[in-house]
């Protein structure tokens, strides 16, 4: 068994090499100063695209908290002279889809269209208006702003999103990255149409912006479609910087709820997309909590005790150091035990490091995984659209595995030794055992 487990991750690491060798990325930049990448396949009659901004929720302030968001989700809500009914009958009548992405970063814009010239022609169409000439209707902007708040309300009594929102703030306490990406309710209600005009103006510049295209095109298609969806884009250059992230004030906060469960979560400042890191901290992460059962927070925590259904651990890798975060539910009579066990086995995780066993075992799991992260075209373009916005290097695809493969146990103990504090970690506890 061992060795057809063994052959098994050989076939699918040289089948990630034969992936990545067919996907040859290609740069250039429009006229607009946009920079393009382009993965060219013939395999499926189907185009990709994606747009990117520097417009995340790290854009607000804590006076206009929601605004980017609000922003991203008007785009095809009205747009160079069609109102939203006609954009989705448009879009509809071709068959393409119109989605969207926003993190603390990024607000991009999704289009994936059939490559034939009439559906092609019509959902480009769709997509340059809505990114290029976006209308903000008042009565969309007002009705819009009613359905976030009203959701917000029921958000806010639910012990998952208390856990998350309150975390968020030990974390970060006044970095943009603290900010709610959907807003509060009290800056919500104050937003005007000019902020949301301001924030497209400022943030969705041609010059700061990131096109992705995979599919069904040449390269002179692709560069055409590059050049029609930024000619129109605000110009200027952008001017954006954010503060650096600081360790946060260690604490533990415990909040009641009526839940029958405690939600426990807890965070430090993780990693940064550019990071030296990077790898060392991805392989350490799913030996500690990121690889499911054979993790050791999953064995000690639920295998050996049962004190929780699951446990994981992870890092959101961002411009600055996204969160690296822990997180489980469990019986409100257990939460200080389980709680306190998960404390112990990071600490002992960061003080020891991962045995090489641990460590051969992850990195066959990482690398027999990684072309399932490249099997359809959507996974594609949002891999390129990483790359793009995080200005990485083009051979990131074909490097990771390589990456991954050369880690070693000192790597990864000493990675987190640098950039986790078991010691400063803030945490939240929702759904605390009350005392008597």
């Amino acid at each position: 068994m061992q060795a057809i487990r063994l052959l098994f991750i050989l076939l699918l690491a040289a089948y990630s090499q034969l992936a990545l060798a067919t996907l040859p990325i290609q740069l250039w930049q429009t006229s607009a100063g946009t920079w393009v990448y382009f993965v060219e396949s013939r395999d499926l009659p189907i185009l990709d695209i994606s747009v990117d901004f520097d417009a995340g929720s790290s854009s607000d302030t804590p006076e206009t908290s929601g605004r980017a968001g609000l922003t991203l989700q008007l785009l095809n809500l009205g747009a160079g002279g069609l109102s939203e009914d006609q954009i989705a009958k448009a879009l509809a009548d071709v068959g393409a889809e119109l989605g969207g992405r926003f993190d603390q970063d990024r607000a991009g814009v999704l289009l994936r269209t059939l490559s034939s010239e009439r559906e092609r022609k019509q959902a480009l169409d769709i997509l340059g208006r809505v990114i290029q000439h976006p209308e903000f209707p008042e009565d969309v902007l007002e009705r819009e702003r009613a359905r976030v708040i009203t959701g917000l309300k029921e958000a806010d009594t639910k012990p998952d999103h208390i856990a998350s929102r309150t975390l968020r703030k030990m974390l970060y306490g006044g970095h943009p990255y603290g900010l709610r990406g959907s807003g509060e309710i009290a800056s919500l209600e104050l937003l005007q149409r000019k902020d949301l005009v301001d924030l497209y103006q400022s943030r969705y510049l041609a010059a700061g912006a990131v096109v992705s295209i995979m599919g069904d095109v040449s390269r002179a298609e692709a560069a055409a479609i590059a050049e029609a969806l930024t000619k129109d884009l605000p110009q200027g250059k952008p001017d954006i910087v954010l503060p650096p992230v600081m360790a946060p004030v260690a604490e533990t906060r415990r909040i009641a709820h009526p839940a029958s469960q405690s939600h426990i979560l807890l965070a430090y400042p993780g990693l940064r997309r550019d990071d030296p890191d990077f790898f060392p901290l991805v392989v350490g992460n799913y030996i500690l909590g990121g690889g499911g059962f054979v993790s050791r927070l999953m064995q000690e925590i639920r295998q050996k005790r049962g004190l929780a259904y699951s446990v994981y651990s992870g890092f959101s890798p961002l411009r600055h150091e996204g969160p690296f975060e822990i997180g489980l539910q469990t019986k409100k009579e257990q939460s200080e035990e389980a709680l306190r066990l998960t404390q112990r086995v990071l600490a002992d995780f960061v003080a020891g490091g991962p045995t090489k066993k641990e460590l051969i075992a992850a990195k066959q799991n990482i690398i027999g995984g990684f072309p399932l992260r490249l099997d359809s075209n959507k996974k594609i373009i949002d891999h390129l659209a990483m790359i793009g916005f995080y200005n990485l290097p083009l051979t990131y695809l074909d490097d990771y595995v390589k990456a991954i493969d050369k880690v070693t146990v000192a790597q990864v103990k000493e990675a987190f030794q640098r950039r986790i504090k078991p010691e400063g970690m803030v945490t939240v506890v929702v759904g605390a055992i009350e005392e008597k």
